[in-house]
């Protein structure tokens, strides 16, 4: 076992190496990093924040104008081919709130200190930009295949690129390997939040050894291939029970210790913005650590640029490509401003960085941070109780919602390179072992941290082949948009942005 540790461990400092480099260049650089304020942004947070403010200024802020658009697709959703804008905003939140909207938080405020938030804040309001329009790109280039709408970045990237097949091959490759990345962390925290759960009602702390980590680990793979493999429908099904249930439950437990510590809340904005340029020492005093704390674990959370969420906005049935832009510019929204300022609420109005406990807090896992933040924030045992149970609930929700979403879209993935049928399977037992793998790592008793390493290199992978797409594609989204603008009636088709778009013809035919 101690051998097996010491080669993951070992593996996994590899990677974050390399995940570094992409992040930080070229602030590794002293003669960078020297350069006044420029020198604190790295390539990494340029191309993010960069892209978002240009695209904002591009669609004049279509996030704030058409917010209220969003809302309407939402309200009056419906679908006859593929599944409804809902349904997929469902399913998409189900991908995007995952156990980052905790553990990032945490773990950002942790090293960067409370103004990290402010800049989570930044990375998502321009993100809402970017969601937009790589949604909308998803949603112009998507395709229909048994009753299903199917597309995302390596459908668009490909018809972008000379429609090469190739092109189409790689970057469906690379969705497979982020997820491969992905999968450990998620399938450690989903069986992690089981045990804690049973921990909870039997009143004993319980061993990772013990049988019910054993249970929950067959229970998870059961779940997972039973959904996963039924295609999107079935998926979007189980989201759309999965992904409110979740939302309400954890927004309305932080609600509720917010309410219980009200004097601390001016104290929570004016820690965020006076430490947003120059964070505490104890947090390392420096800028650029909040700043790269703030949009790492931002992107982590919302993954706007990242091309992730293409491929459930693509299976939407939305009566214009710009309407499921609106939609997922709203998942941003919930996403970061939303449920990630509810965690950092719990953190910061924790400040158990003030207390006598600080240095054991620093010492301790991103989840367990969390949960000693919420215990400073719980007046009584029994009570602290019932909330650590609704956190490690909606934890676990989380965490198996994006497992749900990540084999999904895998093997649409898989699809797109072979229609063989020992190749998807072959994907498919890929997929299963490494959430194995993952689950395995929490009942051994491992540490999430290196795991946390891998998804993190999964992110800025991902984001590296997607943004340059994004402006690749951005003609063909200003012009659907500026025919959003108009609104006059006429259908969106082929003739609005130049270039052959069948799915939109057949749907113009289909309703004169």
């Amino acid at each position: 076992m101690d051998r097996l540790l010491f080669f993951i461990t070992t593996v996994c400092g590899k990677i974050q190496v390399v995940s570094d480099l992409f992040w930080d260049f070229p602030t590794n650089f002293e003669w960078y990093s020297s350069i006044p304020i420029i020198g604190n942004f790295s390539l990494a947070i340029i191309l993010l924040i960069g892209s978002g403010i240009y695209f904002s200024i591009r669609l004049r802020f279509v996030q704030v104008r058409k917010f209220k658009r969003g809302i309407e697709v939402l309200k009056n959703s419906k679908a006859k081919t593929g599944i409804s804008p809902l349904a997929s905003f469902f399913l998409s939140t189900a991908m995007r709130v995952g156990p980052g909207n905790i553990l990032g938080v945490t773990g950002a405020v942790s090293v960067g200190g409370p103004g990290a938030l402010l800049w989570m804040w930044i990375s998502a309001f321009f993100g809402m930009a970017t969601a937009f329009v790589e949604s909308t790109l998803s949603q112009i280039f998507k395709e229909e295949k048994n009753g299903e709408y199917i597309g995302g970045m390596s459908f668009y990237g490909r018809r972008l690129l000379k429609n090469s097949a190739v092109v189409g091959v790689v970057l469906s490759l690379m969705y497979i390997i982020y997820a491969i990345l992905c999968f450990p962390a998620q399938g450690f925290n989903t069986v992690s939040a089981m045990g804690q759960i049973c921990s909870i009602i039997s009143g004993t702390e319980l061993s990772t050894t013990h049988l019910v980590y054993w249970i929950g680990f067959v229970i998870v793979i059961v779940a997972t291939v039973a959904v996963s493999f039924g295609g999107t429908k079935k998926i979007s099904k189980v989201t759309d029970v999965l992904v409110p249930i979740m939302a309400i439950v954890y927004v309305v437990t932080v609600l509720v210790l917010i309410v219980i510590n009200f004097s601390r809340i001016p104290w929570f904005f004016y820690a965020i913005f006076t430490e947003a340029f120059k964070p505490e020492a104890v947090f390392g005093g420096a800028f650029g650590v909040a700043l790269m704390q703030g949009v790492k674990r931002g992107l982590m959370s919302n993954e706007a640029g990242q091309g992730t969420i293409t491929m459930p906005a693509a299976a939407s049935d939305a009566a214009h490509p710009c309407d499921q832009g609106c939609v997922q510019a709203i998942g941003v929204f919930l996403d970061t401003i939303v449920i990630c300022t509810l965690t950092g609420f719990v953190v910061i109005m924790g400040r158990v960085w003030l207390t006598d406990e600080a240095d054991a807090w620093f010492e301790l896992g991103k989840l367990p941070k969390y949960l000693a933040s919420v215990a400073e924030l719980t007046p009584g045992t029994a009570f602290n109780s019932i909330v650590t149970l609704l956190v490690s609930l909606c934890f676990g929700l989380f965490a198996f919602t994006c497992l749900l979403g990540f084999m999904s879209f895998s093997e649409i993935c898989a699809n797109r390179i072979s229609k063989s049928t020992a190749f998807i399977n072959v994907i498919r037992i890929i997929d299963i072992a490494v959430i194995c793998f993952g689950m395995l790592t929490s009942i051994v008793g491992m540490d999430l941290g290196a795991l946390w390493d891998l998804s993190d290199f999964a992110n800025i992978l991902i984001a590296y082949c997607n943004i340059p797409l994004l402006y690749i594609g951005f003609k063909y989204v200003k012009m659907a948009e500026e025919h959003f603008e108009k609104n006059d009636g006429t259908p969106f088709t082929s003739k609005v942005i130049g270039t052959d778009v069948e799915i939109w013809d057949r749907k113009a035919n289909l309703n004169e």
